[in-house]
This record gives structure tokens, C-alpha cells and sequence, in this order.
């Protein structure tokens, strides 16, 4: 039979509190750290522990008797305060249901009991020595590094979810749109209408809440019918019209100058393209409504053959906007680009804009001196509807052109 041990009041102790207690050099922190600060990042990450919020506001209850604002140095990590107290301190929580989540506290590692002989909860001075019996929040300190790292694991599978709900997203934008092209170049085909189809159907499940795994399964068949699109439309016919419409923007855009150019609103006073719309960013906004931002005018493939360097640092394919959308999250970490300034391009741009940004600042990165700087101006022209990224692409090709 296994040996369990008990405290001095009969109560069993778990072996997570073995670990803690009997190497504790082994994961105590070097520095004192901020009680308020660990609780956060164990509220995040309080599904690797098993605790639920409930458990985390009673913890957050006990932290509060704790003097310091910070866990760790030479301060004893006991606090004392009785079941009536705990209850007050937590708006009046019956004391049956308060014990349950300190019990699950202490199952989880993160709380300690210390008890007294007679259970009740005290400290003792004896001269010098100062001897507490109550909740010891030293597991909690210990395993703060081990909570930090659950934490940031945490963040960043919200983030992987994040970006690949975009990439959803304008994966349905360019497959509607191929749908509606397709139909005006190559009529009567149910081919479109299966496309339009999917497009919708996959606007409404984006009104959900998709994990990664369901994503990566829309993300997998939105590719398969952009390719099947792609491949239909594009033909001896439509690179004709593809070669027109290039010389046609050259000759509108035509510009000498060298540096990279900010065009103003088509109309004054108008939005422009991918400046905010108030509906889409109206609180409830659904996937649908969102997406009505308009597309840049200016051709996809014009923006490849401006930005010839993004083929150095993104060795996949970029036929569609979704794509490009994807190199651009790609480079603008190495760019020095900040995740809070390119989010905020991409609200007031639109992510098809802000991505064009980006790779035109990548081509030119060598004459920016600060590319998170240079790109929130830019945002804000854009959220003041100034700004439109057109003449930014034709002045690299001109660039290129001349020389």
C-alpha cells in the first residue's frame, strides 16, 4: 500500500507539496515577484493547472492578506487570516464553497496548508523567531516561472489562432471574388456558384469561435478551390487582359520620384481604400460585415513585380491576397515592426493594404530609418483617409524601370 503522508491535523498532503517542499532549490525564483502580476499570468494559463476561475478569485483573496506586493526576498509566505475573514474578503462566498476551492488549490500545487496542532491558524513570536500556521503561498512562488512559461505558451496559440482566422478570411475574400470574376470572363459555369457557396458558408462559420484544428481544415480546402479557381480563369485570354490593365495603371501611376510616396484621398473628404468603416468596426460586427472593406485597386501581381525582394525572405507561392497577407506577417517581425503597430495598420488600412505597405517598405528598408515609426504615420493618413498605397508600388516599379 502506498505511504501517504498527513499534516499535523490529519489532513493528507499532496505530492506536488512534496516536490515544492523537498527540493525547492531546484524551482525557486531568484528574485521577489510582483502577487498581482503572477495571478494574471495564472489566470491565463489556469487550464495547464487544472483551477478555474473561481479557484483563481479565491487565491487572489489570500493574496490579498499577504503585506507585500511582491512573493519571495526573506519574507514568510504564510498567511493566517480565519474561514470568516476569507469569506468577508470574498463578497460573502459561503464557507463550504470557499474550502472546496482552497482544497483545489492545494491539489493543484499552487497552496500549501501549514497547521497548527489544534487546526487553527496563528503566528507565534518566540523572541526572534516568528513561527505562522495558515496558507503558505511559497508553491504559488515557486512554480511562477513554470506559470509564466504555461502563459506565454498560452498567448501564443491565441495568436497562431488569430492570424490563421485572418488568413481564413481573406481566403474567402479572394475565393468570392475570383467567383465573381470568373463568372463575367467565362459564363455558366457551376464551377462559380459552388465557389460563392463555400465563400458564404465559410463567412458564417467564422462567426464562431473555431479552434486552430478546425481553421487549418477550412484553410486547407479554401486553398484547394482558390487553386482550382486560379487555374480555370487564368489562360492566353486572361494574361492579354492581366499585360492591358498593367500598362494601363503604369501610364495612370507614371511617377520620376524615388522615394517611396503617399497618395492622398481619391475624393476629399472620401474614405480611402481600406480606410476604417464605422459599420465594420461597430461592436457585433460579424465576419461578413467586416469584410466589406474594399479590395486595392491596384493588381496583385503588379505588387509582386514591384517588390522583387520579398522573394529573398518568403519562399512561398503568392497568387492571392491571403497569401501576401501571410509573407507580410512573415517579414515584419525582422523588420523591427512592432505586433501593436502592424494590428493597428491592419485596422485602418484593411490587411490587404497594410501588407502591400509592408513589403514596399521592405523593398526600400534600407532608406527607413525607423519602419514602426514610418508605418504608424501612415496608418494614421490612412485612418484620416488620406492615404491609398497605389503610388507606393508604382513609384518602386518606376524605380525600377529607370534603372
Amino acid at each position: 500500500m502506498e505511504y501517504t503522508p498527513i499534516s499535523p491535523f490529519m489532513r493528507p498532503i499532496s505530492h506536488a507539496h512534496l516536490r515544492v517542499v523537498e527540493r525547492p532549490e531546484v524551482s525557486v525564483p531568484g528574485k521577489p515577484i510582483n502577487k498581482w502580476e503572477l495571478l494574471r499570468e495564472l489566470s491565463k494559463a489556469q487550464a495547464a493547472f487544472g483551477v478555474t476561475e473561481r479557484d483563481l478569485t479565491v487565491m487572489q483573496g489570500l493574496l490579498s492578506f499577504f503585506p507585500d506586493d511582491a512573493l519571495g526576498g526573506n519574507a514568510e509566505m504564510v498567511v493566517f487570516p480565519s474561514n470568516k475573514a476569507i469569506c468577508e474578503r470574498l463578497n460573502g462566498m459561503p464557507c463550504s464553497t470557499m474550502r472546496r476551492h482552497i482544497a483545489r488549490l492545494v491539489d493543484a500545487g499552487l497552496l500549501m496548508r501549514r497547521d497548527s496542532p489544534n487546526g487553527k491558524r496563528y503566528v507565534r513570536k518566540h523572541g526572534e523567531e516568528r513561527v505562522a500556521f495558515g496558507f503558505d503561498l511559497s508553491p504559488l512562488y515557486c512554480r511562477s516561472e513554470e506559470v509564466a512559461r504555461a502563459a506565454e505558451a498560452v498567448r501564443e496559440a491565441e495568436d497562431r489562432v488569430r492570424r490563421l482566422r485572418e488568413v481564413v478570411s481573406l481566403m474567402r475574400r479572394d475565393l468570392a471574388a475570383l467567383a465573381e470574376f470568373g463568372e463575367e470572363i467565362q459564363p455558366g459555369l457551376g464551377l462559380w456558384d459552388q465557389f460563392r457557396d463555400k465563400a458564404v458558408l465559410t463567412a458564417r462559420a467564422l462567426r464562431r469561435k473555431l479552434t486552430l484544428e478546425e481553421l487549418s481544415a477550412y484553410r486547407t480546402d479554401l486553398e484547394a478551390l482558390l487553386d482550382r479557381a486560379r487555374n480555370v480563369i487564368d489562360g492566353p485570354e486572361t494574361e492579354e487582359m492581366n499585360t492591358n490593365g498593367a500598362n494601363t495603371e503604369r501610364h495612370h501611376h507614371n511617377s520620376n520620384e524615388e522615394s517611396i510616396d503617399l497618395e492622398p484621398a481619391l475624393e476629399k473628404g472620401g474614405a480611402a481604400a481600406g480606410a476604417p468603416d464605422a459599420k465594420a468596426d461597430a461592436p457585433g460586427a460579424d465576419v461578413e460585415e467586416a469584410d466589406t472593406r474594399r479590395v486595392p485597386k491596384i493588381p496583385l501581381h503588379l505588387v509582386i513585380a514591384g517588390c522583387p525582394s520579398l522573394k529573398t525572405f518568403y519562399q512561398g507561392d503568392i497568387r492571392h491576397w491571403h497569401q501576401l497577407f501571410d509573407a507580410a506577417c512573415h517579414v515584419r517581425p525582422a523588420m523591427g515592426i512592432s505586433a501593436s503597430a502592424w494590428e493597428e495598420a491592419q485596422r485602418f488600412m484593411g490587411p490587404e493594404q497594410a501588407s502591400i505597405v509592408v513589403v514596399a517598405m521592405l523593398e526600400r528598408f534600407a532608406d527607413i530609418r525607423s519602419p514602426g515609426g514610418y508605418l504608424r504615420a501612415l496608418t494614421s493618413k490612412a485612418a484620416a483617409g488620406e492615404f491609398s498605397c497605389g503610388p507606393m508600388v508604382m513609384a518602386l516599379m518606376s524605380r525600377r524601370n529607370a534603372a
